[in-house]
């Protein structure tokens, strides 16, 4: 299946100036790059406000640990039957078909287009008509006008859930990310500096209390901690990181804490009480930290916005037709959305095979990059579904704002030799050459 750019549809969103920003610093020499963002003296200024909406500017908020619990929480909220179905992507990440069993509901899964966008008349009426909620993602950061999807939804009373994870800031059809849904959730801890938080939120419709757990005192110190402690891994925040260095060692059992990369686990190897497990579904019940929360709201949000933006633009300069890129490898999307402040880059590559051996290689050097290859047991697959073929094939590369530019030429060039030493040797393409 060849791949085909990810666009927007709708109003087009108001083009986003750029804005002066400190760059982050490049990690140091022999420290893997950060996988998430860091909190450092940069994190601070310049101040001023996010050019673009977000989830966390609709009216109607509350907090929780993460993404996940968010999920949780809003099928909590609609109050479902137990047993109802929630139609949920087969693009996914097991963190979003969690919560639907753990709410004691039923998922039910629909395919998704090259655009990334529901294939609406892929859904059965069986499933349409068990149906009483529905996740839609904005996939990579790159928000989409769900105009169609409203209605499907409408239509069917069936309550649409804006998953906005990879989409904290955007809009798309003349909407703010979050302003689609009956209900939005998104995940903090992909956007700020913080070690764990999540937004349930509403642009319509007011919220019950979600009766989490306050987070104790021991919670609160070691949210703190841990965030100090990531910012020390990685040379940032030098002062505070550095004064508490000998209780990072203390606390990592004497030695310094490395990052480190398990080779990806063979697809198709965990049952669902694994995925399950792996899914840390424990902390759900309790609220997040208040270093969380007062992170999320005094941070200043302009220069996360540029900065994503800038690496975006960076990744599709040097892989988009270049002659040094085989053309194997090549971006997903033709270009980057005005309304967008994506989350990683989409990176397509033209094989599963190859995909494969370059994910496996990516993650090895310990780089910021994944994918989505944990697909639920029992999702099912359909050859006319973008899903299945983008777990395998579409490998994502962060552009977080705390990836500095040299950061971002790291990767290009990792994936540009790695793809090289993979593809076959000029010689053995020569033998396998029709005779002319």
């Amino acid at each position: 299946m060849n791949a085909r750019p990810l666009h927007t549809h709708g109003e087009p969103a108001p083009r986003v100036a750029p804005t002066a920003a400190t760059p982050a610093a490049a990690a140091p020499a022999g420290r893997p790059l950060p996988k998430a963002p860091v909190l450092g003296w940069h994190s601070l200024w310049p101040r001023g406000h996010s050019p673009l909406p977000s989830v966390g500017q609709l009216p109607h908020r509350a907090y929780t640990t993460s993404g996940r619990a968010a999920l949780l929480s809003a099928l909590q909220q609609l109050a479902l039957p137990p047993g109802s179905g929630v139609l949920v992507p087969t693009y996914h990440c097991p963190t979003m078909v969690a919560p639907v069993l753990q709410a004691g509901l039923t998922p039910l899964y629909f395919p998704i287009g090259h655009d990334g966008l529901p294939q609406l008349d892929g859904i059965s009426a069986a499933a349409a008509g068990q149906a009483r909620a529905m996740f839609v993602a904005h996939y990579f950061g790159l928000p989409q006008s769900l105009h169609a999807v409203r209605a499907w939804c409408d239509a069917r009373g069936i309550a649409l859930v804006e998953d906005c994870a990879h989409s904290y800031f955007g809009q798309a059809g003349g909407r703010p990310v979050g302003a689609w849904g009956d209900l939005a959730t998104a995940s903090l801890s992909k956007f700020f500096p913080v070690s764990e938080g999540g937004l349930l939120a509403s642009a319509h419709r007011p919220l019950r209390p979600l009766g989490l757990a306050p987070a104790g005192l021991r919670a609160q110190i070691k949210g703190g901690f841990s965030v100090l402690e990531y910012a020390h891994r990685h040379g940032r925040l030098a002062g505070p990181s550095q004064l508490l260095a000998p209780l990072f060692w203390l606390q990592n059992g004497g030695s310094q804490h490395q990052d480190t990369t398990a080779p990806p686990t063979p697809e198709g190897t965990a049952d669902a009480d694994e995925m399950m497990t792996g899914c840390d579904m424990g902390r759900v019940a309790r609220a997040p930290t208040w270093v969380a929360r007062a992170l999320h709201r005094t941070l200043p949000q302009a220069s996360i916005v540029h900065r994503r933006r800038r690496n975006f633009q960076a990744y599709i300069e040097a892989l988009a037709a270049d002659p040094a890129t085989p053309t194997a490898v090549r971006p997903l999307v033709a270009h980057l959305p005005d309304g967008a402040a994506p989350y990683v880059f989409p990176l397509w590559v033209d094989s599963a095979p190859l995909a494969d051996a370059l994910y496996t290689r990516l993650r090895l050097a310990q780089l910021p990059v994944f994918r989505w290859d944990r697909i639920w047991p029992g999702t099912p697959a359909d050859p006319q579904d973008s899903g299945p073929v983008w777990s395998r094939q579409v490998v994502q590369l962060l552009c977080h704002q705390d990836l500095c530019s040299a950061d971002i030429q790291q990767v290009i060039a990792s994936v540009r030799h790695g793809h090289r030493a993979l593809l076959p040797t000029p010689s053995s393409e020569t033998s396998r050459a029709p005779s002319p």
